[in-house]
Order: structure tokens, then sequence, then C-alpha cells
């Protein structure tokens, strides 16, 4: 367990912010997580601390000494990610660096799994970082083995014949926590993260955006489909973006305009579905979107004026 030791460079006043992310890293050709984690430390600047625990990212980023982040990493066991940040957010405090983001870049697995019960513990504190779960919905890069962030009947290498149960909720459980912001983004719609990135950055206390991340391997995509595959989950209602703040206002930033039959279809792990299969995971969106609808308009008529 090491801490890089590079000092960030922060940019002249009115110029752009250097890239965070270096070329040369070890991602797949393709990946949406290195494209994701561009756009976010972009949006955080150099003044920065990152968290990444055994994930995809942390093979991105490369075993200590060598970082291809131009930010200090430190990376701890799976578990330990939200541990790892309060720790750190206290240092720099102590030390009156209260304006340096920490950041934890970490998978589902280290999220929804092996470290949901640090997070939960760190939200109840509501400990002051900014926690971003790269979210591919599963163990990606020790076989595509499933999480409980993967999906009701999808592949992996743990469920041949279809995972049983449906993904986690990951955004209400960490609303019912009223933390200060929670949210769901993606890189296909690249405005709504960075905005959502900025919008946290604001923010103090803990702060949770979930980011979809489409495994061309994992999933079964093609090498040039990874953005192809987020934008239809958007679209489909599989994956809607949503904000919470306070655990109270909810927020819809997406539609719901394609079948979810289009989004399963460029997948490998739901070709073994069947009719009634892709039409058991519509209803299953179609109750989850007014759901989601239903939490947006009662939150806006709570908060609105009295006539």
């Amino acid at each position: 367990m090491t801490t890089a030791t590079a000092t960030p460079t922060l940019p002249a006043p009115g110029t752009a912010p250097a890239a965070m992310l270096c070329s040369g890293h070890a991602a797949c050709p393709g990946c949406i997580d290195a494209l994701s984690a561009r756009h976010v430390l972009a949006e955080i600047g150099p003044d920065a601390m990152a968290v990444i625990p055994p994930s995809c990212m942390a093979i991105i980023a490369g075993p200590q000494p060598y970082n291809s982040l131009r930010i200090p990493v430190y990376q701890p066991t799976l578990e330990a990610s939200a541990a790892a940040a309060s720790g750190l957010r206290r240092a720099l405090d102590a030390q009156g660096k209260r304006e340096t983001t920490v950041v934890v870049l970490a998978g589902d697995g280290g999220t929804y799994d092996i470290g949901f019960q640090c997070l939960s513990s760190a939200a109840e504190r509501n400990e002051d970082f900014l926690y971003v779960c790269l979210d591919n919905e599963g163990y990606m890069n020790t076989g595509a083995q499933k999480s409980s962030s993967t999906p009701h009947y999808a592949w992996t290498g743990s469920t041949p014949a279809g995972k049983t149960t449906r993904k986690k909720n990951l955004l209400e459980i960490m609303a019912a926590h009223r933390i200060p912001y929670a949210a769901t983004a993606s890189a296909s719609h690249l405005e709504d993260l960075r905005r959502k990135v900025r919008k946290a950055k604001a923010m103090r206390g803990t702060r949770v955006l979930s980011l979809l991340i489409p495994c061309l391997d994992g999933w079964g995509l093609a090498d040039d489909a990874g953005l192809s595959a987020a934008r239809l989950a958007v679209d489909s209602g599989a994956f809607p973006l949503v904000e919470v703040e306070d655990g109270e206002r909810w927020t819809v930033n997406s539609g719901k305009s394609r079948p979810i039959g289009e989004y399963l279809s460029i997948q490998r792990r739901y070709r073994h579905l069947d009719a009634s299969g892709v039409a058991a995971l519509q209803s299953e969106v179609d109750a989850g979107w007014t759901r989601l609808q239903g939490l947006a308009q009662a939150s806006s008529q709570a908060v609105a004026p009295a006539a």
C-alpha cells in the first residue's frame, strides 16, 4: 500500500486544466471506464487525491509507484475504499488542505458488495468525499462473474443460465442515508455527467455518483459499441439518469424512448433470452420508471411554494 509521490501542478489562471489521465494506460481498447474517468478527473482538477481499490480502474491507473493519473493515488484493500477516503480527508483537513478533493474511483464489486458496509458507515457519518462507482455490472477483470449490480437474467461466468435476482438499487439505498448528493450518470450523456461532477465537487459531505460502464468483453460488445450500449441503456430506461439531494429531492434527467429489446440485442450476455424473458425485463423497466416518476413528482410537490 503506497501513495504516489507526484505533486499535482495547478494550471495557470485562465487556462484549461491539463489532462488528469495520461495516455498509455492499460485500459482495453474502446474502454468506457477510461473515457469516463478522464472526464470525471478533468472536472475535479489537479487539487485532488484518488482512492482506487482493486478493480478495472486499478489496472488502468497502474501499479504503484507508477501511476497514469496526474494526482496522488492510494490503493487500499477492496473493502476499505470509504474508510481510506475518510482517513485521507481528515489528514488533509488537519494539514489545512480543506479544498483538496478526495475522490474514490471504485468498481461495482467494491461498492455494491465487498465495500458496501464501509461506504454505508461513511455515509452515516457524512464523511466529506466524492465516491464514484464505475459500474460495469460484474467482476469483469477476474472473469466476468456476477455482482449484486448485475441485472436480472444477465449471463455471467457464475450465472451461465442468467442471473436469477435483480440488480441492487444503490441509488435508493444511498438516498436513504440522507447524504447531500447521489446520482447516476453516463459518458453517453457527457454534459449531464460533467455537470453532476461539478455539482458534487462544490458540495461537502458524502457524495456518490454511479456511472454505467459497458464492458466490451464481459457484456459481449463490439470494440466500438461501448458508447452505443451506454446510450441505449439510458434511452430504454435500463439505466435512467437521476439525481437525489439530501435523500428527498429527486430529479429525473433522462427520458425513456426505446424498448429494452434494442438494448439487450447488442449484448452477448442476453442472447439466451426468449421473447418472454425480454417482455419480463420490459415490465421491470416500466415499473421502475413509473416509480422514479412518482418520486420526482412527490418531491417537486413537497418543495413547491404554497399558493
